[in-house]
């Protein structure tokens, strides 16, 4: 009890398990910081993992606990606790069942699940919110009403462009943009409408108006991403990511968690950073990207052949390789899906032990999530020093002996550098095609994920070596 101004004024004295609670939630989002800078390197990307783990299950189990101390003191307290271990039960019996089965090529498609359901929660947050406003100040509930129609607006748009994303990676859906007339106008007015029924909502709350921005904001989310070309699909992810971490934060406010609006910050701000730096790596425009290609014509197309192709095999390649100096490596999402980074890994240290210089070259958007291909050389451990980035690499090219093109597609496209009219025009990419010699692994002459023809494949220093990538090298293994 304190004093104010001859007036005893009673203030409520938090318990043993709110005071315990904020400790942990400090602890956690230290660890979460932690996590992320760790995450930006090769060799403390575990760590990073690691310290994510830590903070994650710190701050489960101190809400657990006040939760718990929560519902115990209310009539209802059986009920309650019984709903709540059901859901832990449901939701971790989920996650582990998924993180066991996936693969990690179907790693993208399930992140962008995962960020859907991030997306649902703040709406059904967001809900719970409105019906809770008589419990709000009447000095705050101006404030309250506006993190509700925010929170929503943010968490709908999450949902269904994620959704959209998940069809798109795990090819449910076509990879090409959706090019609906007057697109553009169509993005804008919703963000027009979004901000007229927000202030409508704060003057005058109507569940009519929170109907209305729901079904808005699942639309715009739809229309975002299916608007959005496959070429672009990694940005896609990362930009979902940040939508998620906003999402996660508007529920924070609502729920009146800082932790929640503290990891949620992080996980936005770093996700659009990371979509900035991949745009930046594209030569795509970051504002185009994330208004779902606001301004981008529809894609020119084509699976014809723009000449004769030349054909080769392990044995011819085998014995390329041996009277090689310099060899390049450039994986893909091919590689991924053949599951070839083990015998890729014993091919470049057989190399290496004959004498000959083998790096790998690393596209900032191989694969359809950011670090695909790291994570998948590191996993068949492949040492960091020779996994170079595109930057560093490309100008070695010219004095390169063979690069082993396998699995990619768009990423070492000639046109991109060449043809000005091309839809990945001015997308910086692998300039193999400087390499003596490319062997492209393929299983056939169609066009890559973003649906654009590869001129590389026709060109007099390129050879196809068809077939799955895996099978492809170990039949080269065997002929060395």
């Amino acid at each position: 009890m304190t004093a104010v101004a001859g007036t005893a004024v009673y203030t409520a004295v938090p318990s043993v398990a709110e005071s315990v609670a904020s400790a942990a939630y400090i602890v956690a989002a230290l660890l979460f910081i932690l996590a992320l800078a760790g995450l930006s390197k090769h060799d403390t990307a575990r760590r990073g993992v690691v310290y994510g783990i830590a903070g994650m299950t710190i701050a489960l189990l101190a809400t657990a606990w006040i939760t718990i101390e929560d519902l115990w003191a209310q009539p209802q307290a059986t009920t309650g606790l019984l709903l709540l271990v059901v859901a832990v039960l449901v939701g971790g019996g989920i996650g582990l069942w998924r993180a066991r089965r996936v693969e990690m090529t179907g790693m993208p498609e399930l992140i962008a699940l995962f960020h859907s359901f991030v997306g649902l929660a703040a709406v059904l947050v967001g809900w719970n919110g409105a019906a809770s406003t008589a419990e709000v100040s009447p000095d705050l509930v101006g404030i309250h009403n506006a993190e509700v129609f925010i929170g929503v607006f943010i968490g709908a748009v999450t949902f269904t462009g994620s959704i959209v994303a998940f069809l798109k990676l795990s090819a449910r859906m076509s990879s090409r943009p959706l090019m609906l007339p007057g697109k553009n106008a169509l993005n804008v007015g919703a963000l027009v409408a979004f901000v007229v029924l927000t202030v409508w909502y704060v003057v005058t709350p109507n569940i009519w108006l929170l109907v209305a921005v729901t079904i808005l904001a699942l639309a715009l989310g739809w229309h975002l991403v299916a608007s959005i070309g496959g070429g672009d699909m990694p940005v896609v992810v990362s930009m979902l990511n940040s939508y998620s971490g906003w999402a996660a934060a508007a529920a924070g406010f609502l729920l009146n968690n800082d932790l929640l609006i503290i990891t949620g910050a992080l996980v936005g701000s770093s996700g659009a950073y990371l979509s900035y730096i991949m745009c930046k790596a594209m030569n795509r425009s970051f504002i185009s990207v994330i208004a779902g290609g606001f301004g981008i014509e529809a894609p020119r197309t084509s699976d014809e052949e723009e000449g004769e192709h030349r054909e080769t095999d392990a044995e011819s390649v085998a014995d390329l390789l041996t009277t090689s100096s310099r060899v390049v490596i450039t994986p893909g999402y091919g590689m991924a899906v053949a599951q070839a980074q083990y015998p890729v890994a014993e091919l470049a240290s057989r190399l290496r032990e004959r004498g000959v210089d083998v790096r790998f070259g690393i596209h900032p958007v191989a694969g359809r999530l950011p670090g695909h291909m790291n994570v998948l050389l590191a996993e068949a451990k492949v040492p960091y020093d020779i996994v170079l980035e595109m930057d560093e690499i490309n100008d070695d090219f010219a004095a390169t002996s063979v690069v082993l093109v396998i699995g990619a597609n768009d990423t070492v496209n000639p046109a991109a550098a060449e043809d000005p009219g091309s839809p990945i025009a001015g997308m910086p990419v692998l300039r193999v095609w400087d390499a003596d010699n490319v062997v492209v692994f393929k299983r056939s002459m169609a066009s890559g994920y973003a649906g654009v023809q590869n001129p590389l494949f026709y060109r007099d220093n390129a050879a196809m070596l068809f077939g799955d990538a895996k099978e492809r090298v170990e039949d080269i293994l065997r002929a060395l």
